[in-house]
C-alpha cells in the first residue's frame, strides 16, 4: 500500500493551518486562522495535541500575535507579545515542550531592538523549532529501529505520530522506520480511554502508512502479553524528570507494569526537549486534570449517571525503574537515568 501523506500544521502566508484532531478519523478537517486566540483554543480543547506539536503550535501562535500587535509602539508590542506567551503557556500544564518553545520565543522578543523586525524574527524561530523537531523525529526512528526484532508484535499507547509532532513522530517514528526497513512488524494500538486517541488517531496513521495493525481495548494489553503476541512496548512522553520518571497519557503506567510482569521491554521515545532536568522526579510533574464530561460522555452522549463523582487525570507517571530505555534523537539512553540524561543533555 502506498503511504498517504498528511501535515498536522503549517504556517502559511495568511496565517496558520492545522488539522482539527477532534473530528478525526471521520473528517480530515483543516482549520485556517490568523488569530493566536484560536490557537489557544485549539491547544486547550485538543484540536491540536501531542507534546512536541503543542510547542510548535504555540510558537506559531506567537507569530500570529506579532503580526497583529507589532503595528503599534515598541513597548506595547512587546508587552502584548509577552502576555500572549503567558496565555499560551496557561493552556496545558504537563507537556514541557510547550514551555520550552515559548521560552525560545520570549528570548527572541527580548533580543530584537526594532519591534518592526519582530514578526520576521519570530517566524524564523518558530520555523526552526518546527524543522528541528522533524529532524529529531527522524533520528528517533533511526535509533529506535535497532531495538525492534524482525516479525515483532509491538504495543503502543495514545498517539505519537505526525499528528503529535513536527515530523514522523516519536514512538510512531520507531514503528514507521521498522516498517520501512522491512521488519514485518505488527502493531497493537491501545484505544486510549477516555478520548480514544489510539483508536481515532493512531489507527488512522497506521492505516495511512500501511503498517499491519490491530486495535485493542486498554484492558486487553496484559492478556495479549500473556499470549506471547507482544515483544516490545513503546510509548511517547510529555515530560521526563531528571531521574527518568516519565509522564505520558493516562494508562501508560499500567502498560509498563504489565510489561514488567511479562518480562517485555518497555521503551519511552521522546526528544530531549521533553526532558525537564529542573524536576528531580516524577512527583514534581504537574498532572493536568480534564473536564468530567470527557469521562461521563462519549461522542456527546452521556454514558454515566448524572451526578457521579469523577477523577480525570490526563496523564500518569511511569517510574524510571520500569523503563528499559529512553529513545532520543541522541541515541538510546539507558539507566541510571539520573546520570545518563544529564550527560547526554550537554
Amino acid at each position: 500500500m502506498k503511504e498517504q501523506q498528511y501535515h498536522s500544521i503549517a504556517l502559511v502566508s495568511d496565517g496558520l493551518r492545522f488539522l482539527d484532531q477532534t473530528v478525526l478519523p471521520a473528517n480530515a478537517c483543516t482549520v485556517e486562522t490568523d488569530d493566536y486566540r484560536e490557537v489557544l483554543d485549539a491547544i486547550r480543547n485538543l484540536r491540536v495535541r501531542g507534546a512536541p506539536l503543542i510547542g510548535i503550535a504555540a510558537a506559531y501562535g506567537v507569530v500570529l500575535a506579532a503580526r497583529e500587535f507589532c503595528r503599534g509602539s515598541s513597548a506595547e508590542c512587546r508587552t502584548r507579545l509577552l502576555e500572549a506567551c503567558d496565555e499560551l503557556a496557561a493552556t496545558r500544564p504537563t507537556a514541557v515542550n510547550l514551555f520550552w518553545a515559548l521560552e525560545r520565543m520570549r528570548a527572541v522578543i527580548g533580543s530584537i531592538d526594532n519591534h518592526t523586525e519582530l514578526p520576521a524574527a519570530l517566524e524564523a524561530e518558530a520555523r526552526t523549532i518546527h524543522n528541528d523537531d522533524a529532524a529529531r523525529c527522524e533520528s528517533i526512528g533511526l535509533h529506535g529501529t535497532n531495538i525492534i526484532p524482525a516479525g515483532a508484535g509491538i504495543i503502543t499507547h495514545c498517539n505519537t505520530g505526525a499528528l503529535a509532532t513536527g515530523g514522523d513522530g516519536t514512538a510512531f517514528s520507531v514503528l514507521l522506520r521498522a516498517h520501512r526497513d522491512g521488519k514485518r512488524i505488527h502493531v497493537y494500538a491501545d484505544e486510549t480511554r477516555p478520548l480514544l486517541q489510539g483508536a481515532r488517531l493512531t489507527m488512522w496513521e497506521l492505516q495511512r502508512h500501511g503498517i499491519p495493525s490491530t486495535l485493542i481495548s486498554d484492558g486487553t494489553a496484559a492478556m495479549l502479553m500473556r499470549q506471547g503476541r507482544v515483544r516490545v512496548a513503546i510509548t511517547g512522553a510529555d515530560r521526563i524528570a531528571a531521574n527518568g520518571d516519565s509522564a505520558n497519557k493516562i494508562g501508560t503506567y499500567g502498560l509498563a507494569v504489565a510489561a514488567r510482569h511479562h518480562r517485555i521491554p518497555f521503551y519511552i521515545a521522546a526528544p530531549f526537549s521533553t526532558v525537564d532536568l529542573s524536576l528531580s522526579s516524577g512527583e514534581e510533574i504537574p498532572i493536568e486534570e480534564r473536564a468530567a464530561e470527557e469521562l461521563t460522555q462519549l461522542g456527546g452522549r452521556r454514558i454515566a449517571p448524572e451526578g457521579v463523582d469523577t477523577y480525570t487525570p490526563a496523564f500518569d507517571v511511569t517510574p524510571a525503574e520500569l523503563i528499559t530505555g529512553i529513545i532520543t534523537e541522541r541515541g538510546i539512553i539507558a539507566p541510571p537515568y539520573g546520570e545518563t540524561l544529564r550527560h547526554n543533555a550537554t
